[in-house]
């Protein structure tokens, strides 16, 4: 199963950016986005690229949902 992952952007150089999320870092390229993406701003990042820059409300409610669901998985082994 394949999973974007929102993450908050931290730095922009040209078409690549690194974001994060929880202490996790990661570069990713912004070469399929067709809009402008800055330091600040929420993308989902999939296969090493931004795919999709979010709203920042809809941004902390998935990755709260997502901590979520982790905790449930960890519940049950």
């Amino acid at each position: 199963m394949c999973l974007a992952v929102p993450m908050q952007v931290i730095s922009v150089e040209g078409d690549t950016m690194v974001a994060e999320i929880d202490g996790v870092r990661r570069e990713a390229s912004l070469l399929m986005l067709n809009e402008e993406v800055k330091v600040g701003d929420f993308v989902l990042i999939h296969a090493g690229f931004a795919i999709s820059r979010l709203d920042e409300d809809e941004a902390l409610e998935t990755i709260e949902l997502m901590r979520e669901c982790l905790a449930l998985g960890q519940d049950t082994q």
